[in-house]
Order: C-alpha cells, then sequence, then structure tokens
C-alpha cells in the first residue's frame, strides 16, 4: 500500500487555509453579497456565488505550493479556466502523476445564507489518462466549514484500504480532539433519518412518490397520529456523506439524473445534478463502513470531470440495504426509470 501520508497531510493544510478564509469573509459580508450570482454557465456546471469566488482564488495556488511542488498534477474544479489545469503550470498531462478533483465548496447555497455547514471536497487518483475515474480514487479529505456562529469544525480522510479518521477543531480553543465516525448499526427505519434528494424544482412529486414507496413498503401504513421515518434535505453530497458516516442518517439516494425522461415529457429542461466532484470523498464514507453504489448495487465509475450526471445511493449497512434496495428497484422499475448497472 503506497504511502500517502504527505498527500493527506498537503491536502488538510490547504484546507484548512481556505476554510479560514471562507469562515473570514462570511464574517465580513452580507448574506446578499455571498449570493450574488458573479457566473452562471448556459450549459453544464453549477451557478458561481461571490463566496465561491474566495476559494478559487487560493485553490490553484495552494495546490502548486503544497502538492505540485512534490509530484506534477491534474487539477479539476469548477471556477478554473476549462475544468482542468496541469500544476506545475505548463506540465504536460500524460506526466501527471495523480488526478486531483475538488470541490472548493460543496453546500454554497447553505452556507451562503447561513443556514447549515459546507464541505471542502478533494479527491485524488492515479492518472489513468482520461479514463480515470471515481473508482481510481486512492485518497479523499472532506473539511468542514462551519457557519459563523459554530465553534466546531470537522475533516475526515482516507487512503484506500486504511479506514477513515477524523478531527474535530475548536476554532476558540484551537484544540484538535480525533474521533471516530461510525455508521448507524440500526436494522429498521422507525425513528431514523432517510432522505431521497430533492432539492431543487423539477420532478419532485416523483422523487417524493418514490421516497413514499420506501417508507410504506418497510413500514406498511403506519399508525394514526405517528411518525414512522424522517428526512433531511442536506444540499450538499459531501454533508449527506457525512450524515451517514456519523451514524446520524440511515439511507441516502440520490435519483437525479434517472428523471431526464420524465422531465423532457413534461416539456422541461433536466436540472443540476451530482457531479464527480460533489463524490470525489465518497471513499471516506466507504472506508467507514457506508455501502455505497448506484441505484442497482453497482460501483460508481464516472469520469473525474466536471460534467457527468451521477446517480448514487448510501446504506449505513447491509441490514439496511436489504430492507431499502428492493423496495427502490421496484419504485424505480414500475416508473420505468431503471437502467443498465457495472456490477
Amino acid at each position: 500500500m503506497p504511502d500517502w501520508a504527505w498527500l493527506v497531510d498537503g491536502i488538510r493544510h490547504i484546507h484548512e487555509e481556505m476554510r479560514d478564509a471562507i469562515v473570514e469573509a462570511c464574517e465580513e459580508s452580507s448574506a446578499a453579497d455571498l449570493a450574488r450570482v458573479v457566473a452562471d454557465a448556459d450549459g453544464d456546471g453549477d451557478a458561481i456565488y461571490a463566496v465561491d469566488r474566495i476559494s478559487e482564488e487560493i485553490l490553484v495556488d495552494l495546490f502548486e505550493r503544497e502538492i505540485a511542488s512534490k509530484t506534477p498534477i491534474i487539477l479539476i474544479a469548477e471556477g478554473i479556466a476549462d475544468g482542468k489545469i496541469t500544476l506545475p503550470r505548463g506540465t504536460p498531462e500524460a506526466d501527471a502523476t495523480l488526478w486531483v478533483i475538488a470541490d472548493p465548496i460543496d453546500g454554497t447555497r447553505c452556507l451562503m445564507y447561513q443556514k447549515r455547514s459546507a464541505w471542502i471536497l478533494t479527491g485524488v487518483a492515479p492518472n489513468r489518462g482520461e479514463h480515470t475515474s471515481l473508482a481510481d480514487i486512492e485518497v479523499a479529505v472532506q473539511t468542514e466549514i462551519p457557519l459563523v456562529k459554530q465553534h466546531l469544525s470537522d475533516a475526515l480522510w482516507a487512503s484506500r484500504g486504511a479506514g477513515t479518521q477524523g478531527e474535530r477543531f475548536n476554532r476558540i480553543t484551537r484544540e484538535r480532539k480525533p474521533f471516530h465516525p461510525h455508521p448507524s448499526n440500526a436494522v429498521e427505519l422507525e425513528h431514523r433519518f432517510c432522505s431521497v434528494t430533492r432539492f431543487f424544482s423539477g420532478a419532485r412529486d416523483v422523487l417524493a412518490a418514490i421516497d413514499d414507496d420506501i417508507s410504506f413498503g418497510v413500514a406498511g401504513p403506519g399508525r394514526a397520529g405517528k411518525a414512522y421515518c424522517f428526512e433531511d434535505q442536506y444540499l450538499s453530497t459531501g454533508g449527506q456523506l457525512y450524515e451517514l458516516m456519523v451514524g446520524h442518517d440511515c439511507f441516502q439516494a440520490d435519483l437525479r439524473p434517472l428523471l431526464d425522461r420524465i422531465l423532457k415529457e413534461r416539456g422541461w429542461k433536466t436540472g443540476l445534478c451530482c457531479h464527480p466532484y460533489d463524490l470525489c470523498t465518497e471513499l471516506i464514507a466507504r472506508e467507514a463502513g457506508v455501502l455505497i453504489s448506484d441505484e442497482l448495487g453497482g460501483t460508481l465509475t464516472p469520469p473525474l470531470n466536471l460534467n457527468a450526471d451521477v446517480t448514487w445511493t448510501g446504506y449505513a449497512n447491509s441490514q439496511i440495504r436489504a430492507l431499502v434496495e428492493p423496495l427502490l428497484r421496484s419504485a424505480l422499475e414500475r416508473r420505468g426509470l431503471l437502467r443498465h448497472s457495472t456490477p
């Protein structure tokens, strides 16, 4: 197993510098200023808000200083011209040893309105050319960007086969304490958090119906005046993975790319979906014991780029997966939303 300690340390240092710069900007700026749209691509890609620019401006310089000074890399991230750059600058892509894919702020919308933490995400894979995919990632780090009123910030990291590690940082005392994430060991959904992602407008009724199919399929009609299971629409894929890792959630499914046909039939455009940079730290969740796959239980293998739409599911353990996955598959099949999977 390669010794990735130097890489983890370098990325953690980059994340901490970015986290501190973003929190400082949030302290000094109004929500209206941070939420201002500064770029909005006509094609693929998310809107870029003013708060995003804070991290994007330092992202390349930090990776060039901390990582590319030791080995040449290809850096992929929104906000970079053409979506990627080789570092040191001018290095031919074939000479780079690593692909690094990053999301400087995952959960921008929550953060700019100070509703919930966002995350800095980074995944690293050996350079396998244009075929390099999410499944090739060997090292991942994710760091919490806390709210201004929040004094604790978590960081988690993993290298393939070595398990997940975590640290909790106190912004007031500067103390650092290790912590060990552990997914839920629940075997049923009652009184648990489980969610089908429906962040944005567009066929929310279909996604909610799939959610209900799963819930009622497990619980039956329920009991009058009682709640069965709960949902939490955390508008951050890194945040969703974190909630699974630390035992808060039992099940998450992001099925947005499967709705393309339904949206077209309704005369609507395909909305914003999950991309590889949103999921570039799913290795951390898997190393912690979370079961991550596509909607049919297959491996996630999208290329490391900014445009691929990704469907994913996350289960806290094998018992929850056995309970939910057949119901999810049945709900998708009834609506003609199943597609081929890579086992």
